[in-house]
């Protein structure tokens, strides 16, 4: 991708259901220009727009974080069977003690107790496992884009930020549930399409979408991958912070350009932050300029990823992002 497809992938990142006249306003550019990009990037699987459930708030899963470890020789066999799960969001092989990483969306907690104890342990090649769950996410990918664009244009496309009192779970009613099914299948999909196939009219769809993201219960994402981005290092980082400056540490690094993902976890490590940057340099740099400086850090291991299987419900073949999983 040249200078102007990141400028657009970044743009759409922001407001992933903006319009081609939307994006061309803010970043400058022709509406026919941007449509004809971003039309071929999507058609060429460089780029999907889908839709991410809050979790926690929405009652749609309890996300969780799985480290494993393999038989030699066997980390692409076992990295296809844990891509082949429905709730499986994300598959990554990684450098380090473990082998892959994997974060499950089991319905409950006991749907995850099972996973573990039985589901997972019966995959050929699989060793070990340790598990990490989420209690609460700082930021998560739907809401990261490439830093390609000005304060400006980041304020002319990003919807008004939500309030801060939103409750920890809200739910979703039947026909919510059906219309974030339709938006984790396609993200842009219109709000006549959406009024079509669910029987409502144009209004009611476009009100109950808006509802929807507004109230952040479901997150639209455009998915691409970093390294067609000019980031070509991706790194996980599991860090052990003092519990009193747990909440203060995970908002600042939500902040960082560079954090893809920050949450908090159980397990030996309580916060889990996924970054992507151009070179290893950069990354030395967040390591000693970023975290080197937030003094409730005791400890930090840091693990690259090497490969994505999957993403966001959504299978890899090479950098290119096929269709969410059936």
């Amino acid at each position: 991708m040249d200078v102007l497809d990141r400028r657009l992938v970044a743009a759409l990142q922001v407001s992933p259901r903006a319009s081609w006249g939307e994006i061309g306003r803010a970043v400058g550019e022709h509406e026919r220009t941007v449509a004809r990009r971003l039309q071929r990037l999507i058609a060429d699987g460089v780029v999907r727009v889908t839709a991410i459930y809050d979790d926690l708030r929405t009652g749609h899963g309890r996300p969780a974080h799985l480290h494993v470890q393999v038989r030699p020789g066997t980390a692409a066999q076992v990295a296809r069977s844990l891509t082949d799960r429905r709730d499986t969001r994300s598959v990554y092989a990684l450098t380090g003690a473990a082998d892959l990483a994997c974060e499950l969306v089991p319905p409950s907690r006991q749907d995850l107790h099972t996973i573990l104890s039985h589901d997972i342990s019966e995959i050929d090649g699989v060793l070990q496992t340790q598990t990490q769950v989420v209690l609460h996410t700082f930021t998560t990918v739907a809401e990261w884009h490439a830093p390609f664009l000005t304060e400006q244009e980041v304020a002319e496309l990003r919807p008004a930020p939500p309030p801060h009192d939103l409750p920890d779970e809200d739910g979703l009613s039947p026909l919510e549930k059906e219309i974030a099914e339709l938006l984790a299948a396609d993200g842009r999909a219109a709000f006549t399409t959406i009024a079509e196939r669910l029987d409502l009219s144009v209004p009611t769809a476009r009100r109950r979408v808006g509802s929807l993201i507004d109230r952040r219960l479901l997150l639209p994402r455009a998915e691409v991958e970093p390294a067609l981005l000019g980031l070509e290092v991706e790194a996980m980082l599991w860090l052990k912070v003092r519990p009193y400056g747990l909440g203060e540490t995970g908002r600042r690094l939500a902040e960082h350009p560079n954090v893809r993902y920050c949450a908090a976890t159980s397990g030996t490590h309580s916060l889990i932050v996924q970054v992507a940057v151009a070179h290893e340099a950069d990354l030395y740099r967040f390591m000693t300029d970023v975290l080197g400086r937030l003094d409730e850090i005791t400890d930090s291991d840091l693990t690259l990823i090497t490969r994505a299987y999957k993403r966001g419900h959504l299978h890899k073949s090479g950098l290119l992002t096929l269709e969410k999983t059936p």
